[in-house]
């Protein structure tokens, strides 16, 4: 199924959306974006996850992130269903949707982008889209791609968290380890010597010691 690898230049494509149409690279400009796809308007489990992104959206503006949405509906069906969205989130003011929904009726860029589930069918036969995280950088590549089932609602704070990490990791030579927020202690990269870690790292770098007797666990605190 085609699709778009990580590092990619992700397709600069033309699509009509909630708030007209649009050529993708130039929706983003200089800002990092998302897109998450959705399998269909007026469904549970898509409403709760696109009010959530709506009630959240300033903490991806604050990242300089752009928003945008997809799924397999008319522009029509998607402003309708955005004042469920808004109806939902009735304890905050959300109204309209602070991001745009691209509207894909033709499946086009759905098969372009490889965000089809082959196991949820629509009721003339056809797969529906999965709930696909994109993340592109302001480069335009794609830096993080997650793919759920339909069935399966995704975390936000796991995106938050994931974007936090390639923020940080596109300016600093590091990584970061399992289950890290902002503000812990983060992982030198291997390619470093210990000369180039310390003159990089001026907060110091300590190293965990192993059976091994190998020196890759190193950490620091930016």
């Amino acid at each position: 199924m085609p699709g778009v690898l990580l590092g990619d230049v992700f397709p600069n494509f033309e699509a009509e959306t909630t708030i007209g149409k649009i050529k993708f690279h130039d929706f983003l400009g200089e800002s990092w974006g998302i897109l998450f796809s959705h399998p269909r308007d007026f469904t549970p489990v898509c409403t709760t996850e696109l009010a959530c992104a709506a009630r959240i959206s300033d903490q991806f503006k604050k990242r300089n992130v752009k928003m945008i949405a997809l799924s397999i509906d008319s522009v029509a069906d998607h402003l309708a269903w955005s004042k469920d969205i808004v109806a939902f989130n009735s304890e905050g003011d959300v109204s309209p949707l602070p991001f745009p929904i691209i509207a894909d009726d033709k499946r086009k860029l759905a098969v372009q982008l490889g965000m089809l589930d082959p196991d949820e069918i629509d009721k003339d036969g056809l797969p529906l889209t999965a709930r696909c995280v994109f993340v592109i950088g302001p480069d335009k590549k794609m830096k993080l791609s997650i793919l759920y089932p339909a069935t399966t609602g995704r975390n936000f704070d796991e995106i938050l968290r994931a974007i936090d990490s390639l923020q940080l990791t596109a300016l600093k030579k590091v990584a970061t380890p399992v289950d890290w927020k902002p503000g812990q202690k983060c992982m030198v990269i291997p390619s470093l010597s210990d000369a180039e870690a310390a003159e990089l790292f001026p907060n110091g770098v300590t190293t965990k010691e192993l059976p091994s007797g190998k020196r890759y666990l190193r950490y620091t605190q930016l």
